[in-house]
């Protein structure tokens, strides 16, 4: 069996992780969050087009703009590949580390908008880093819209190789032709099991 990188990571509370606060007394009619309505939503450009109580409940609601926490809820849950925890837990994704451009404000409509992630290994010589940056822009690929651009990259300083990390995971290419590798794939697939 291979030796784990770091055996003793820092592992925070799942009630210590970023989290909004809704105070919900009844339940209410669509969606209970934003996540859900991005996860769960019926997609014009999969489905054909969208039915009138889709656009009833959007009148209803509104449409809230995608955030920095919508971003956190979608990936904090993915399982880190060498530990039975995940990545929120283990401190790799941290909500101040996750930015929109433009800023959800402005998002409306087919807006193009780009998410920058920045990665915390959980030590500078990780050797899964490039691994955990793929499994955090595949989740966003499948569950966001096709206007969004993703830009997953450790944080400066914070890998021994970040250059050299976040060039392979900022290569289209390289990322399409890890994703048709079975093997990893299936690493992908485990780790995305503990999203909902």
């Amino acid at each position: 069996m291979r030796e784990v990188d770091n055996a003793n990571p820092s592992i925070l509370n799942v009630s210590q992780l970023p989290s909004r606060n809704r105070k919900v007394t009844t339940p209410r009619q669509g969606p209970d969050s934003k996540c859900d309505n991005i996860v769960y939503s019926k997609r014009p450009w999969l489905c054909g087009s969208s039915s009138s109580e889709d656009e009833d409940l959007e009148e209803e609601y509104g449409e809230d703009p995608v955030d920095a926490q919508d971003i956190y809820d979608l990936i904090s849950p993915i399982s880190d590949p060498e530990h039975p925890h995940t990545l929120g837990q283990l401190s790799v994704v941290q909500l101040p580390d996750i930015h929109l451009t433009p800023p959800p404000a402005e998002c409306r409509g087919d807006k193009l908008v780009t998410v920058t992630v920045d990665l915390t290994p959980t030590v500078n010589h990780c050797s899964l880093a490039t691994v955990i940056g793929l499994a955090v822009r595949y989740r966003l690929e499948q569950t966001l819209p096709p206007n969004y651009r993703f830009d997953v990259r450790m944080k400066d300083g914070s890998h021994a190789q970040d250059d050299q990390v976040n060039k392979q995971l900022g290569d289209k290419e390289r990322v399409a032709a890890a994703l048709e590798n079975d093997t990893l794939k299936g690493m992908l697939d485990k780790m995305l099991e503990t999203c909902v």
